[in-house]
């Protein structure tokens, strides 16, 4: 099958990844796959992508200094994001993330191609403005497919928009062997995060929960992978709570997998988040998880108390004791660990794919019943 991928770009994070993914899955079968980016021809792919899908940044991305330069740039991304889709000849095509989504269902109309669109975060607790929120309701009811990553995400959806609207998880990647990157691993005991340094990822409350405990378990690390605006804020908050020896900020990796193999402990503390990929392969390299309770989809992931602990969001004393109670109990850890490997057959790549391609081979116009 002919299927066109369009995205912003193909930076680090969570959709860039799922989408290359996709992208080297179908390529790796013999399909036909072209990535478009609206990035710029300088900005290179982050992940790895096989040589056999074409990816084609188009230029278009930027920021607009007011609303009428704006709606211009809007519509000039529009004509020749319309004009690269129309060249690639797809069968369908797969947009993720919503600015984006908008754009390509505006961009195929007339053109008598299928499109599935993909919202990436929880459009609960992420919004868009009014102009854009407006322009998505109006464009989604001409997509084929809505995919969404939990049923709470579904839920944001008006009735006329669910009978096309499917949930599909993100697949998680089975670990592979690999040295550890950069600097050797802590010698004692650490907690390891991941994601990017904004305030959706709320990386203050955990740093202030971790300051909590950082006289009961000097011997305890803590280390935050990914990059961000709020660098310098999480840098200087960590001398303030005198973390400066205690915390390590290596920026962004591509393969976070040996970084879980060294680590004892995986938290995430964000404010609300789509289906969090960082976190399902932390459980399936073996770590025990803590998790904020930020999303519905975070109990499609863990089962409180059986493969992971999930605590309520924004509350860092509740975050400090979950932390205190696993760093303070091996066997507790291991045991946590031991069952959230699953995760990996459970949301495994031939299985996930294997919805896409289901909602891919529906008649068009078929809706799900």
């Amino acid at each position: 099958m002919r299927v066109t991928l369009v995205i912003s770009a193909l930076v680090a994070g969570g959709a860039q990844r799922v989408m290359s993914g996709m992208a080297n899955y179908w390529a790796s079968r013999g399909w036909p796959i072209t990535l478009l980016t609206l990035a710029n021809d300088a900005a290179k792919p982050f992940f790895d992508l096989d040589s056999r899908a074409r990816c084609i940044p188009l230029g278009i991305a930027g920021n607009s200094p007011h609303l009428i330069a704006g709606f211009w740039n809007n519509l000039n991304r529009i004509r020749v994001l319309r004009q690269a889709i129309r060249k690639s000849n797809p069968e369908v095509v797969i947009s993720f993330m919503d600015q984006v989504n908008v754009l390509t269902l505006l961009a195929t109309l007339g053109l008598g191609v299928r499109v599935v669109v993909s919202e990436r975060i929880d459009p609960n607790r992420s919004r868009l403005g009014a102009v854009w929120e407006q322009l998505r309701w109006w464009v989604y009811s001409r997509a084929d497919c809505i995919v969404v990553q939990s049923r709470g995400a579904l839920a944001y959806f008006l009735p006329k928009f669910q009978d096309r609207a499917v949930v599909i998880p993100n697949a998680v990647v089975v670990p592979s062997d690999g040295e550890y990157p950069g600097d050797r691993p802590p010698s004692g005991p650490s907690i390891i995060a991941a994601g990017r340094l904004t305030e959706q990822k709320q990386f203050d409350l955990l740093l202030k929960a971790f300051a909590r405990l950082k006289d009961r378990y000097p011997e305890w690390t803590l280390t935050i992978l990914g990059e961000g605006p709020l660098r310098p804020m999480l840098e200087s908050l960590c001398v303030q709570l005198e973390l400066k020896d205690r915390v390590s900020l290596p920026g962004f990796v591509k393969n976070p997998h040996d970084y879980f193999r060294h680590a004892n402990l995986f938290v995430m503390s964000s404010l609300f988040e789509g289906f969090p990929n960082a976190l399902c392969e932390a459980m399936a390299c073996g770590l025990p998880v803590i998790s904020t309770d930020c999303t519905s989809g975070l109990r499609d992931i863990i089962r409180d108390g059986e493969n992971g602990v999930l605590v309520p969001s924004g509350d860092e004393e509740a975050l400090a004791a979950a932390m205190a109670r696993l760093m303070g109990n091996k066997a507790e850890r291991q045991r946590l660990g031991s069952r959230a490997v699953e995760v990996a057959e459970r949301f495994s790549m031939g299985r996930v794919m294997g919805m896409w391609e289901e909602v891919l081979a529906r008649e068009p116009g078929k809706r799900e019943t």
